[in-house]
């Protein structure tokens, strides 16, 4: 009896037949989720072609640019992600099919869509396709059969390897794993029926991983665990992703599927994965800009950088290894053969560890042309100049920059806190000058902080965010003010430290608790790293403008006028011995600190862990709020991008203002007031704070 085929599957899932083939393609962009809608859909579409004699074989196929690119995370936590029917009984149903099903998969199958091509009989991908299992990186293991499925099929070294690390493989690799049964030869669809059509003719049972079981010696799961980087942002997901693995070892695969469902469904609920998925979508939101610009607003292909110090050459090296081609400008030979010499260095470290090889280094410095004549900037799409961090000096050369440089081109100064219009003002083109703020090393760090200046123009601003993602950085859009977003919010984290060390912490302390707390490092053994000599200026700078009454920190002064200026000098809040950049404990230090404690009238007491994290947090947490209700930050997200991937706070607590919205809003205007009561002005809360309490708001 032959059945009708059902017109509408679900919003997201097409069906058609194509010689005795039932093709359900899942039609929901941008990537294909399976959401409550796809689920429902793949059930139907599934049901008919099982009970409809004239269809031989089933395949699964993705519309647009992939296959399927996991569970739709949004619905996570909501009440459509526990819609019947769930992925499971999806797959549940593909197992009982006794007709062939084939996963088609072009462009990516990833997450939830790897796990749905797993539970089909077989796989076949396009040439350019990607397998993976990322859920690590949102905090998470696989919740839909992908630790039990992937080590029966291709067995537990290679399985454990893609899960935890969550890096997707090609589709050589993982036909060579036995991932997927062929690689398509010509029109992926084409291919896919043909082969589905084969397999239907085939004599014998359809595959049944149920029947299959992993070696459990294969892989000693003892050291694996061990081996896990405690410090990396998703340590917890990756130690639960073994675990299941080896439960994929011990038990059959329908109580393995149970076990795996527990685990996934602990860390969903859990704050680590809450953090990162918040992050997920905090980094993929801060690049947007929405701007009216002309279609034909050519990409920037050629770039100049003034400077060859670390900036300077981190810089370059960032657009090398882009594959774009940039001048390095210096005043003197040997400032340039410094800077030179440095991203040699630079790059032999990366060959050493293996991540490029001789070759591609060679490469890369040949995209890097060196000049001592600013005049060969002239032509270049962006010039980015990263001199001396002073206002005159900038507005000098942004002045010959417009003389120089062609129609068009993009002046950015890489500046750190100065007032990108006070510079734009040099030129007779604001509209053409932004900042860009890199952060050190700028061949590494991912974060870009774009400052937007009262003139800059939506193009410029639209060229250099798309700039940015070219060569491989997160960029944020931010506005002007003193320090932007990241180093304004720094001067009240380290003002914190620093009243602390004249009220009685020790530097260790301090820098103990904010690394217990997830920070990559303490806020005084970073001051030294960076150089204290930069923040001294910009106090000086800033002291005619210091509010009468207000707190200031001597201990800043006192140790940068004992000739302290960090590792540079060999000692700053600690001291480095012979060159090293372990820091330690300093008597010398200890003496300077007791003395302008002394100074500012404080006993020395005894602190805590928590109020050293209180402290230096909820600094963070109220500077943020203020620049958020200034609009220099265009969302609380995009703070929390920044001290992410700029300043080292833990990506598994989500950021500062992700990480105020976990304690309550209600809370933290509680303890705000109660620091202000005991320590003065600069605990005032924010008016945003307020007013969200007021409104009954717990976050940002």
């Amino acid at each position: 009896m032959t059945t009708e085929a059902p017109d509408t599957l679900s919003d997201t899932v097409r069906l058609h037949t194509q010689d005795g083939v039932v093709v359900l393609t899942i039609d929901n962009p941008p990537v294909n989720g399976l959401g409550n809608t796809v689920r429902a859909g793949l059930f139907r579409g599934l049901e008919y072609a099982i009970a409809e004699p004239q269809v031989r074989a089933v395949v699964i196929a993705g519309a647009g640019s992939m296959f399927c690119g996991g569970a739709d995370i949004r619905q996570f936590n909501t009440p459509a992600a526990a819609e019947l029917p769930l992925s499971r009984d999806v797959q549940a149903l593909i197992r009982h099919a006794n007709k062939p099903v084939v996963a088609a998969i072009h462009g990516a199958a990833l997450g939830g869509g790897l796990e749905l091509a797993l539970a089909c009989h077989f796989r076949v991908a396009s040439a350019q396709a990607s397998l993976g299992l990322p859920e690590v990186q949102l905090g998470l293991v696989p919740g839909g059969g992908g630790t039990q499925r992937l080590p029966r099929l291709i067995g537990a070294r290679a399985a454990l390897e893609m899960i935890v690390q969550g890096r997707p493989v090609d589709a050589a690799k993982a036909c060579a794993l036995g991932l997927v049964d062929a690689v398509a030869q010509g029109q992926l669809l084409a291919f896919a029926t043909a082969f589905a059509l084969e397999q239907a003719a085939a004599e014998g049972s359809l595959p049944d991983l149920h029947g299959r079981m992993p070696a459990l010696d294969e892989v000693d799961f003892a050291a694996v665990r061990a081996g896990l980087d405690p410090r990396a942002r998703n340590h917890k997901a990756q130690k639960a992703a073994v675990d299941c693995v080896e439960m994929a070892c011990q038990h059959e695969l329908a109580h393995g599927l149970d076990l795996e469902c527990e685990v996934f469904l602990k860390l969903v609920a859990g704050p680590e994965s809450h953090a990162l998925r918040h992050l997920f979508f905090a980094e993929r939101q801060a690049p947007k800009f929405e701007a009216r610009i002309p279609a034909d607003t050519p990409a920037i292909a050629s770039v100049a950088v003034l400077g060859a110090g670390t900036m300077g050459g981190g810089i370059a090296m960032a657009f090398a290894n882009a594959g774009l081609p940039v001048t390095l400008v210096e005043r003197d030979q040997a400032a340039l053969d410094r800077g030179l010499s440095l991203v040699r260095r630079n790059y032999g470290v990366t060959v050493e560890k293996g991540k490029l090889s001789p070759a591609e280094v060679e490469a890369r410095l040949a995209r890097i042309r060196s000049s001592l004549r600013l005049e060969d900037v002239a032509e270049a799409d962006l010039v980015i100049e990263a001199v001396f961090e002073d206002m005159a000096v900038k507005q000098e050369l942004f002045g010959r920059l417009d003389t120089l440089c062609k129609p068009g081109a993009i002046l950015a100064s890489n500046t750190s806190r100065l007032d990108i219009d006070r510079i734009a003002s040099a030129t007779g083109r604001p509209e053409d000058v932004i900042g860009l703020h890199f952060f050190s090393p700028a061949n590494v760090m991912r974060l870009l902080e774009v400052v937007r200046g009262e003139r800059t123009s939506d193009a410029v601003i639209a060229r250099c965010m798309a700039m940015a993602q070219a060569i491989g950085k997160i960029p944020v859009l931010v506005g002007v003010c003193e320090g932007f977003v990241g180093n304004r919010m720094l001067t009240g984290y380290w003002r914190e430290a620093w009243f602390m060390l004249e009220e009685g912490a020790r530097p260790e302390q301090i820098d103990a608790a904010m690394k217990r707390f997830g920070m990559a490092m303490g806020p005084l053994a970073m001051a030294d790293l960076a150089g204290l000599d930069i923040n001294w200026a910009t106090r000086q700078r800033l002291l005619a403008t210091w509010p009468p009454g207000l707190r200031y920190p001597r201990v800043a002064d006192r140790i940068c006028e004992a000739g302290r200026l960090g590792q540079k000098t060999g000692a700053g809040y600690y001291r480095y011995d012979n060159g090293s950049r372990l820091p330690q404990p300093d008597p010398q230090a200890m003496a300077i600190i007791e003395a302008a404690g002394a100074e500012a009238g404080f006993t020395r007491r005894a602190f805590t862990d928590e109020e050293i994290v209180e402290r230096c947090v909820l600094a963070l947490v109220n500077e943020g709020a203020r620049i958020l209700d200034d609009g220099i930050a265009r969302r609380a997200s995009d703070i929390d991008v920044v001290y992410v991937h700029g300043y080292g706070f833990p990506a598994w607590r989500g950021g500062p203002m992700h990480y105020a919205g976990t304690l309550g809003l209600e809370a933290v205007l509680a303890r705000l007031r109660a620091l202000e009561a005991a320590h003065g002005a600069q605990w005032t809360p924010a008016p945003l704070i307020q007013r969200l309490v007021a409104d009954g708001q717990a976050g940002f």
